[in-house]
Formats: structure tokens, sequence, C-alpha cells
């Protein structure tokens, strides 16, 4: 089973792009019409945005569950600099547990799974599920907690 989030990432990353755009523009229009004051009201407004973007940290997300093995991809959707790409993969056996976590004021799922190691219980980075559907994230739970039964 495949859970993928790509068709909303690209209407969040729309999202993000048009708007930013819409502010620098109506920034530069403010100051060629001699409008300082609402320029940097606009340049103000597209510096939080961006930080905005990047406290909720949307990530492409794409969980699949073939048979024995468990692969989770996931970058950030906007990101300033270099995306860093990342591959969780392991077998299903090992899945130790999972934690559905809420952040940024409960307004943003992390997911983090645990594995059994030789030396114990080791912890993979969180991975934000704001990106993902709440239909999804209900999925991604009842496939964790199937594997977490066998």
């Amino acid at each position: 089973m495949i859970i993928d989030n790509t068709s909303r990432i690209k209407l969040i990353k729309r999202l993000f792009y048009l708007l930013s755009v819409m502010l620098v523009i109506s920034a530069i229009l403010l100051l060629y019409l001699d409008q300082i004051g609402r320029a940097l009201i606009a340049g103000g407004i597209l510096i939080i945005w961006f930080l905005v973007f990047q406290a909720i940290d949307f990530q492409y997300f794409h969980l699949g569950i073939e048979s024995d093995k468990l692969t989770v991809r996931f970058y950030p959707a906007v990101k300033f600099g270099r995306k860093e790409y990342q591959t969780i993969e392991f077998a299903t056996k090992i899945l130790h547990d999972f934690v559905l976590e809420k952040s940024l004021f409960g307004l943003v799922n992390d997911l983090t799974l645990l594995v059994k190691t030789k030396r114990g219980v080791a912890e993979y980075p969180s991975i934000s599920l704001a990106a993902v559907s709440k239909e999804d994230q209900d999925k991604i739970e009842k496939m964790l907690r199937q594997i977490l039964q066998r």
C-alpha cells in the first residue's frame, strides 16, 4: 500500500509562490508610487509569510509498505537553500512503535518511528504530516498499528 501527497504538495507550492510573487510585486509597485511605509508593510508580510511556511514545515511524504519492508520518503516542500531528501527504509518486523504527536500549538501532526536494534530502541527523526490530509493520516496510523499487531 502506498500513501503519497504529491498533488497536495503541488497546490501548497503554487499557493506559496503565487502569494509570494504578489507580495513582491505589490511592494515594488508601492515603492514606485513612493509609498515607502506601505511597501515596508508588504515586505514585512512577505517575511512573515516565509517564516510561517518554514515553521509549519510542509513536507512531501511517501509511505510504501511492501510485504515485509516499510519505506518512507520525505523532504520539505518549500525550502530555502538545498533540499534535504531523506528516505527511511527498514523491515516491518523491527518496527517497535510509532508516535503521532501534535506540534506548533496542536495544529500539525508529526510522525516518529521507533525501531528495534541490537542495542535497544532507536528513534528516527520526526516527519511533519502538515501536508498530509487527515484521511491519509488516519490510514497511516491504521497501517502502522496493523504492522505492530503482527
